[in-house]
């Protein structure tokens, strides 16, 4: 009995130890996942804020207005988990609210007006103004915070929270940079698209007048000896100009662009005759890819004012368009004077007439497509002069805002071979 006691009391003492350790394991692992859950909760709701910053567009990228204002409400609603957020205009107008509350607006009116008078943040507790659902309201705070650009009121961002104290105050005042960095970011688009616009309207004015009344020279020359050759002349006279001095249009496809030349180089060529010659050689993969408003028309003018005309013989222009996997590789060449290498350098910023083409179509360049494109000259004097360049196939937000324009496709004949010349990039 005594053995049997003992192996009983053995085996009762290892049960009851285990069971012991057993229970103290599980105890630890409680405490642990308690102590583990509140890390795990921050990191969540930081990567949530992460994820929701970095997917949220620009949403101010065509001004403040309603929409705009309803898609970050409630973008910063989910961030925040807040009772309700608010944006005014630059005068206190209401422009979009999103989560509860909404009956106490008319109780903030005040202290929009003040923090936009005073260009500072202001903290309205639940207990200064009525309210009919004090026991139930979930509001305790509103913070209103103007958001200030250059010195100025932009617009108002209202944060209404559950809890008092300095913590709602701070995330108020940290998503308000984030609004004011997206109406910022909005600002420089919009000037960007202003500074487009005006370089734009500066090519169309360099369109030499010289230009406009030769070809209206050369057509009053045709009327009488051949009329017909006249009227489509000044159809193609038509037609150019109208694409050239459109009032909108920032982007067009590479076909119309090279339909345009096509165009010019017809006027040209009736008032040059068998002094200018024309290659076009076109890709047809190429042809609907995304170009900049006039950026290759001044480069064929460039090459028929300063190369051609000023050779005595007349020579050849050069145009060619060619699929160079995800880029378009479009040359503009001709045999005629030709320039020192060494003027590059010079014309790199310069903003004469003489060879305008150069210097501002490889400033536009570097605004469309940054430093990642450049202009390639080749030139020598007497072996005349051939601009390469290469474009993406596609960039984001780049899209043709002009009409397609009715007539037929240039040409696609062989060029010739090139003769071998001096090179320099045209940098920024």
């Amino acid at each position: 009995m005594d053995a049997v006691s003992s192996v009983l009391t053995t085996h009762t003492v290892v049960a009851f130890g285990l069971g012991a350790c057993l229970v103290g394991l599980v105890a630890l692992g409680v405490v642990l996942i308690r102590r583990r859950n509140p890390g795990g909760a921050v990191d969540h709701a930081v990567l949530e804020a992460v994820r929701l910053m970095s997917d949220s567009p620009l949403e101010f990228r065509r001004g403040l207005d309603q929409d705009a204002a309803d898609r970050i409400t409630s973008r910063l609603l989910r961030l925040l988990r807040c009772v309700a957020i608010g944006i005014t205009d630059r005068d206190g107008t209401l422009l979009s609210w999103d989560g509860e509350a909404n009956d106490h607006y008319v109780d903030l009116v005040d202290p929009v007006g003040t923090a936009i008078r005073k260009k500072r943040h202001e903290v309205v507790s639940h207990n200064k103004v009525p309210c009919n659902h004090r026991g139930t309201c979930r509001m305790r705070t509103a913070v209103i915070v103007p958001i200030l650009i250059e010195d100025n009121t932009e617009a108002v961002l209202i944060v209404v929270g559950r809890t008092r104290g300095r913590r709602i105050v701070q995330m108020a005042e940290a998503v308000s940079k984030f609004v004011r960095t997206q109406l910022e970011a909005a600002r420089l688009e919009e000037a960007r698209h202003e500074l487009q616009q005006a370089e734009i309207k500066a090519l169309r004015a360099q369109i030499s007048p010289h230009f406009v009344y030769n070809a209206l020279n050369t057509i009053s020359s045709l009327i009488r000896t051949d009329p017909e050759e006249a009227r489509e002349l000044l159809q193609d006279f038509a037609d150019f100009t109208r694409y050239c001095f459109r009032a909108e249009g920032t982007y067009t496809t590479l076909s119309d662009e090279l339909r345009n030349i096509d165009r010019y180089l017809t006027i040209e060529g009736a008032r040059y005759g068998s002094r200018l010659n024309v290659r076009l050689k076109i890709a047809p993969e190429v042809q609907s890819v995304v170009v900049p408003f006039l950026l290759i028309q001044p480069l064929v003018e460039n090459a028929v004012k300063h190369g051609i005309s000023k050779k005595p013989g007349g020579g050849t222009i050069t145009v060619v368009a060619q699929d160079i996997g995800t880029e378009a590789e479009i040359s503009v060449e001709d045999d005629g004077v030709g320039m020192d290498p060494a003027l590059l350098e010079g014309m790199r910023n310069s903003r004469s007439s003489a060879h305008i083409g150069l210097a501002g179509i490889n400033h536009r360049m570097h605004q469309v497509y940054r430093d990642r494109y450049s202009l390639m000259v080749e030139t020598a004097v007497g072996a005349g002069m051939k601009v390469t360049m290469r474009v993406p196939k596609f960039v984001r937000a780049v899209r043709p805002d002009m009409p397609g324009y009715a007539g037929g496709e240039p040409a696609a004949l062989r060029r010739g071979p090139a003769q071998a010349r001096p090179s320099a990039a045209l940098g920024s």
